[in-house]
């Protein structure tokens, strides 16, 4: 690599590793994730910086590639963002018109629904199952209307949902069934690649995601090279790697530097997501029998990309915690349908009653590969004191 970008990558990497220093516990430490991969991506940055092109070149190629083999997908689509992802897996659905409804759960990111919204279409907030927390497919079957085009169920936390009853259901409507896969890096249903129900899945690369770049990006996998042709088309303007817009579209690229990480990172994916199911057990273990925390069940195709409890006074806990030097996350705090943002849903407090009550009952653990067991410990030991103090 040349001088300077060697410069500026062992200064980032130093930064990334004080940062996660910065709390006894973090959530996420990504500092050895980087010195793992460090030769691959090196030799990867050389290759863009020899022949200076960071936009749409080699190196995104071969991911898009490589990502959709190691998804046992036909072809994928790399773009900008996790959100753009999902845009465009609408609007190459056909799903672009405000009269058009896309059902999702009112858990998740609001970055989901804001995808619907930005492809032109109407969010319809649904309802979640009080075990796993994914989208109830009983209530997602009883909002479909005549205005339903697509159900988006969302693979929260590396779980899969119930893929099987989500494309009887879509079927049976009429209706194109899409996957929000930004949290689920990795994971199939019972063995069974996720393009195998959809045509489009959406993957974010944000850095803390089981498979994550160093900064934004995201893509489609596919199980068809046209949807593939298209989406590509989509996310550059309705370009065809010339100066003639053919078709509405939006300017949302993975850039070469971030599929440099993202190739270095990919073929250890599995061992890393091996290692947060290890760190997962181990905080099962630690709570094992407790009347107070509860951890979220966990399907067995889970890719465990946080570790997720219940808790009673769970604000007063996480500021407690925090004094002990434990860093933790809400995954997410206010369920879509009370975000002032979704304010003309049609929804009031009281309409979707789990997701409600797990917004104020969930807490993401630190997790991450590499971090050792004694951590995950320490952390547990440290919730179940705060309960046994008066």
């Amino acid at each position: 690599m040349s001088s300077p970008a060697r410069q500026f990558y062992s200064s980032f990497l130093r930064g990334i590793t004080r940062r996660g220093e910065r709390d006894s516990i973090p959530m996420v430490n990504l500092a050895a994730l980087l010195e793992a991969a460090a030769p691959d991506w090196q030799r990867n940055l050389e290759h863009v910086f020899a022949r200076m092109q960071f936009i749409l070149g080699e190196q995104v190629a071969a991911f898009e590639r490589e990502f959709a083999a190691h998804l046992g997908a036909k072809d994928a689509a790399a773009v900008g963002s996790g959100t753009a992802a999902l845009e465009l897996s609408l609007r190459v659905s056909g799903i672009d018109r405000p009269r058009q409804q896309v059902i999702t759960p009112a858990l998740t990111s609001p970055f989901t629904a804001i995808a619907i919204r930005n492809a032109g279409a109407t969010p319809v907030f649904a309802d979640i199952d009080p075990q796993h927390l994914l989208l109830d497919p009983d209530d997602a079957g009883n909002r479909i209307t005549a205005r339903t085009s697509a159900v988006l169920p969302v693979h929260l936390y590396g779980q899969v949902c119930d893929l099987p009853r989500f494309r009887t259901m879509a079927r049976a409507a009429g209706v194109a069934l899409l996957q929000d896969a930004c949290q689920a890096h990795g994971a199939r249903f019972r063995g069974v690649p996720l393009t195998a129900f959809s045509s489009c899945v959406a993957y974010s690369f944000y850095p803390t995601k089981n498979l994550g770049s160093l900064g934004d990006g995201g893509a489609v996998v596919t199980r068809s090279a046209r949807t593939a042709a298209k989406l590509r088309m989509l996310r550059d303007g309705g370009r065809r790697q010339d100066q003639l817009s053919r078709i509405p579209a939006i300017n949302s690229r993975l850039d070469e530097i971030q599929a440099c990480f993202l190739r270095a990172f990919l073929p250890r994916l599995e061992e890393w997501n091996s290692q947060r199911a290890r760190l997962a057990a181990v905080y099962d273990a630690a709570f094992s029998g407790s009347e107070v925390v509860r951890p979220v069940t966990r399907r067995a195709d889970s890719v465990h990309h946080l570790y997720v409890i219940r808790v009673p006074s769970r604000d007063r806990l996480r500021a407690y915690l925090a004094r002990h030097g434990v860093a933790t996350g809400v995954h997410y705090p206010v369920p879509l349908h009370l975000q002032p943002a979704f304010s003309d849903c049609g929804l009031k407090s009281g309409s979707l009653p789990q997701a409600e009550r797990a917004c104020r009952e969930i807490l993401s653990l630190p997790l991450w590969p590499t971090m050792p067991e004694s951590t995950a410990l320490r952390a547990a030991e440290l919730v179940k004191r705060y309960y046994r103090e008066p």
